[in-house]
Parts: structure tokens; sequence; C-alpha cells
């Protein structure tokens, strides 16, 4: 194995791991603030007591996640460095806001919030915790406007063989930002939504706290419901835009070869026989895909051998044909993932609203399992929006193969990529032994809480003390 798959597998394995926590802190901080509003508007202790149970579980998922974010972005001086020279003064000012400006936003409201109950006037607390959330939203945009200036690089200029920024509110306005930070940002209300919605399913099964985790229920389960019905519509709204934008992309999430008919037809189902460029089988929907691409029952799209020979034209030679059989597959499950969790959420919604929810425990058997659905569908839409940009890590202007650092050798990657998958391994259990500990009490009172100052003392918090 080279060294440029390897770093390419580590970084794969770093950002999905990485991106496990982004989604959570976003919209479980959503959730809290929407508790806390609740209990500040209508004055019942039970919504201080829920707002303070998914407390904890937001500073153990936040902790972290930070800790995984630091150790992603070594990876650009270790094994992206040619990279990293080419868009530095232009990544500069995005990443740079984001540290400085939206993360401080965040970690400094979080103390306020956390050591400011009974310390501050109510509302003023309130605004610190919608404060966090305001600031890990900015968070995930300057992030974004980084990342998207890799599928579509904007308002830049070369100086000599780098990249340098000229026009700051051109990287603002990238219209690849603005399709996808929506979509971005309410698959994270969704994923907070259903990881409360999951817990609290679980813990209503086992008659904890019923009261609380019914209302607990009640809330998430109306926002995940709400964001995932949103989420169809930006989620339409993205591939649309990456239909005119990156029809490679596109072309390949529908295993589509040759141009298509005019209506075309979207393929459910696909034998793809990518040796020779061809699909063996198809089982399609008729008119579906131009529907679905320009809102209207009409109009082809171009195919990846035609797309092939016209980057050939445009760029040189080379294979400009992204791995298609993954494309197909992850755009799939994505979608389909999209559509269940919908359904779930407007079943949720539905049973809750007529004060059925503990009485459904098939429905609450599911729930807890349905906590892996958002984490599914974030991954695969990851996969998606990179792999299909392939062979590019900036579109149209670096190839990934001339981005890795050309002097570390393939061994040393390997190392570091073992080393890396240990560490967050061992992140990994002790998230999960944390959350486990949490969760599983029968009873939760709120002088029993743990701040983050609790677990430092006890030495359960060993992220948390990084963080710091």
């Amino acid at each position: 194995m080279d060294a440029l798959m390897i770093a390419r597998l580590q970084f794969a394995s770093t950002t999905i791991f990485h991106y496990f926590f982004v989604p959570v802190s976003i919209g479980l901080a959503f959730t809290i603030a929407i508790m806390q509003t609740l209990y500040v508007i209508k004055k019942k202790d039970v919504y201080r007591k829920m707002t303070k149970f998914w407390a904890a579980l937001f500073l153990i998922n936040f902790a972290v996640g930070v800790v995984t974010g630091i150790l992603q972005e070594f990876q650009f001086g270790m094994n992206w460095s040619t990279y990293s020279r080419f868009v530095g003064d232009v990544f500069g000012p995005s990443l740079a806001i984001e540290g400085l400006l939206a993360f401080f936003l965040e970690s400094t409201f979080i103390a306020v919030w956390v050591f400011g109950w009974n310390r501050l006037p109510k509302k003023v607390h309130l605004a610190s915790i919608w404060l966090v959330w305001i600031g890990s939203v900015a968070s995930a945009f300057w992030i974004l406007s980084a990342n998207s200036f890799m599928q579509n690089p904007v308002g830049f200029e070369f100086a000599g063989d780098r990249a340098q920024m000229d026009n700051f509110l051109a990287i603002l306005s990238n219209p690849h930002l603005w399709a996808q930070f929506p979509h971005v940002l309410v698959t994270s209300l969704v994923t907070g939504a259903f990881l409360v919605a999951g817990i609290s399913a679980w813990k209503l099964l086992r008659k904890h706290d019923v009261e609380m985790f019914k209302r607990s229920f009640r809330v998430s389960i109306i926002i995940g419901a709400s964001a995932a019905f949103v989420m169809l519509f930006t989620g339409h709204w993205q591939a649309q835009y990456l239909v005119e934008s990156q029809p490679m992309k596109m072309a390949a999430a529908e295993a589509l070869w040759e141009t298509s008919d005019d209506p075309a037809p979207f393929n459910v189902y696909a034998s793809i026989n990518a040796e020779e460029k061809k699909n063996d089988y198809e089982l399609q929907i008729p008119y579906l895909l131009s529907f679905l691409s320009f809102n209207k029952f009409s109009g082809s799209l171009d195919g990846l051998n035609q797309l092939q020979a016209e980057y050939e034209d445009k760029y040189g030679p080379g294979d400009y044909i992204p791995a298609v059989k993954p494309l197909f597959w992850v755009f799939r499950i994505m979608t389909g993932v999209g559509g269940l969790l919908l359904l779930l959420g407007l079943y949720g919604g539905y049973v809750s609203r007529k004060k059925q929810v503990p009485k459904r425990n098939l429905f609450l058997k599911f729930m807890p399992w349905a906590m892996a659905l958002p984490f599914i569908a974030n991954t695969a839409g990851w996969l998606l929006t990179e792999l299909g940009r392939q062979p590019w890590v900036v579109f149209g202007i670096m190839k990934t193969e001339d981005a890795v650092s050309p002097s570390v050798s393939a061994g040393e990657m390997l190392f570091s990529l073992i080393m890396f998958t240990v560490l967050y391994s061992l992140l990994a259990i002790v998230t999960i032994y944390l959350f486990a500990r949490h969760i599983k009490k029968p009873e939760f009172h709120e002088e029993e809480q743990e701040t983050t100052s609790d677990l430092l003392e006890t030495g359960e918090g060993g992220s948390g003390h990084v963080t710091s």
C-alpha cells in the first residue's frame, strides 16, 4: 500500500470519527436550549431537571469532540504538507475565525452555563446556552467555508505555486457553502434530537423518571421530525446544485455511464460494471431523475463517459471518474435513512401528541436502535461529498496525488494511522463508558450532577482536561 492510500485512509478514519461528535454537539445544544427555554417560560422544575440531565452528556461529547478535532488538524502538517502550503493563505482566515471567535464563544459560554446555575438571573443563564449553540453553528459555518473552497474554489488568485485569497466576500458567498451549510445544520438537529429520543425511549421502557423522559421524548421527537422534514428540502436543493456544479459526482451517484434519455429515469438498483464502464442490469423509475434534478419531468443528464471526455479536453489526460460503486450505494443509504428518520419522527410526534408514548413498547424498543441512523446517514453523506470530488483535492486545480507530503514514507504514515486508531478506540471506549454510566442511573437527582470540575477531580474526564 502506497503513502497516498494510507494518508487518505487516515484522513477518512479520523474525520469520520470526529464527525460523530460535531452534529451531536450542535443538535444536543439546540435541544437542551429548547428544554431550558420551556423551564424559564413554564416555570416547571421537570424542565430544569431535563436540562441538567442532558447537559452531562453534552459536556462529555463536547470534550471528546474537541480532542478528536485537534488530532485531525495534525494531519495537514504531517501527511498533506503540499496541500497545506497550497491552500494555507485561503484557509487561514476561515480557520482563524473559527478558532478565535466561534470556538471561544462556544467554550466561554459553556463555562458560564455550567457554573451559572443559581448564580445568574434565569434569562441571562438561558441566553448562555443559546450562545453556546450559536457558537457551535458558527464553528460549522467557518469549517464548511474552507471545505467549500475544495469543492468550488473561488475568491483566490495564483501566487506562484500557491493559492492566495483575493476576495474574502467571494469565500463567504460561495454557492457551494450555501448549498451545503443548511443541510449540515438540519442533519445535526436530527442527530441530536434522535439521540435524546432514543435514550428517552430506553429509560421509559425501564420506567426511570417516567414524567421527565416522557417530556424529553416529546420535545426531541418534535424537533427531530421537523428537522427531518426540512432535511429533505435542503438535501434536494444541494443535489440540484451539484447537478450543475459537479455533474461527475452526481452521475457517479446515479451510476449514469451514458447521457440519459429525456426524461431521465432514476436507478433504484444497478449492477455496476466499472471495468467496462456500464451497468449490467438496472431497475429504474421513469421520469424521476429528471424531476429530482430539474423539478420537472423533462431534461437529460450527462453520463460519466461523456464527462470523462470533456474533462480530458479541459484538464488533460487522466482518469476523472470517481469510485462509482461506493458513491452509488452511499447515496442510496443516505437518502433511504433520511426517509426512514422522517417516518419515525412523524410517527413519534403523533403518538407523543396523543400521549401514548409509554404504551407503544414496540416503537420504544426500536428507538434506541434508531439512534444509529443519523450517524449512518451523516457518514454516507460525508463519503459522497469527498469521494465524489476525486481525483481532485481542490476541484479542477490540485489533484489528491499531488497533495500528499513528499518526505513522509508509507511506513511512517502507517505507524501514525495505527497509533491514531488505537487512541481513537480508547476515546470511544471512555465516551461510551461515561455515557452509559450517566444513562443507567434509575433516578437522576440534580444535586448529584457531575460538572466538568467533578469529572476532572475524579480522573474520569481526561479528555475534558485537554479541553480546559
